[in-house]
């Protein structure tokens, strides 16, 4: 199901409050801290859904005076706060189990809370699919990393649940705070990878080696369909990202003696061969003449 970036993230705030709310009585009937851990790590679900739709409602603004590229970095912020709110309920978590470790106590209605975790960690997978397809689909920073956040939380139930299942073949209930203590590393292991992925973003990192490399390749094929010899070098090219778009610049050098209108030219015929093949593209062409050639550190030269 296709969904807009607003919809998606609004399903998002939706289903996270189910899910907390399932996983909070399964909590409340058993008692297992391993539960807890899993119903606290909803709390951050839906806080940083949250953020998510604000931060969404925010970068969907046009560019204005203040902010002539847009308000697309704005996802980066939901996504790093997510990465903080990730961290502090491992912390959290660890405080709580940490009580429990000295005194392993026997939960109670077990079958009931685990069918009850069960059905909310359903729902949080469905809810991961619909939410990594429309970010990926849609590029946008936050609701992939709201997508990567619900599924390490199905991960993370997985595990409480299978864990909760030894400890009451085995009868060893110690076995519910050490859960407690892996599901908070784990959590902490996912908001580091959010929290760096979304500061690259904010530093306006560039793109992947292999998308860089694929915008050279479509620069050099286009130039040698054009079959043009006006074209003498093509250099410093600088690439970033700011949420579902992506920045490209570079410098085409061509004769001195070449016309404005030519040189216009070929710059929208690469700009509309970039545009063609990757998606969320904003391009900027500094012509320069022959002398500005560098003859190093260029994407494509031709003779």
């Amino acid at each position: 199901m296709k969904l807009t970036p607003i919809r998606a993230i609004s399903l998002s705030v939706l289903v996270a409050l189910v899910v907390f709310g399932l996983k909070f009585l399964a909590y409340r009937l058993t008692g297992s801290v391993a539960l807890y851990s899993d119903a606290l790590e909803s709390v951050i679900n839906v806080a940083a859904a949250l953020a998510a739709f604000a931060a969404i409602r925010v970068s969907g603004r046009p560019p204005d005076a203040n902010h002539p590229y847009g308000h697309s970095k704005a996802e980066y912020f939901s996504a790093v706060l997510e990465g903080v709110l990730i961290v502090l309920a491992a912390i959290a978590i660890l405080n709580e189990a940490g009580h429990k470790l000295t005194q392993p106590a026997v939960p109670g209605q077990l079958g009931v809370g685990v069918l009850i975790s069960l059905a909310a960690t359903g729902l949080n997978a469905a809810l991961g699919v619909l939410l990594l397809r429309n970010g990926h689909q849609q590029r946008s920073p936050a609701l992939i990393a709201d997508g990567h956040h619900v599924f390490a939380d199905v991960y993370t139930s997985l595990g409480v649940l299978l864990g909760i299942g030894l400890a009451w073949l085995t009868g060893w209930w110690i076995l519910d705070p050490l859960l407690a203590f892996l599901v908070a590393l784990n959590i902490l292991w996912v908001g580091w990878r959010l929290t760096r992925d979304s500061v690259g973003g904010l530093m306006d990192e560039g793109v992947s080696k292999k998308e860089l490399k694929a915008i050279e390749d479509i620069l050099a094929s286009t130039l040698k369909r054009l079959a043009t010899d006006k074209v003498l070098e093509i250099h410093d090219l600088r690439t970033r990202r700011a949420g579902p778009n992506t920045f490209v610049e570079f410098h085409l050098v061509v004769p001195g003696s070449m016309p404005v209108e030519d040189a216009h030219r070929i710059c929208d015929q690469l700009e509309e061969a970039l545009q063609a093949q990757v998606e969320g593209l904003q391009i900027v062409i500094h012509v320069e003449p022959e002398w500005k050639a560098k003859h190093k550190g260029f994407v494509v030269r031709l003779p």
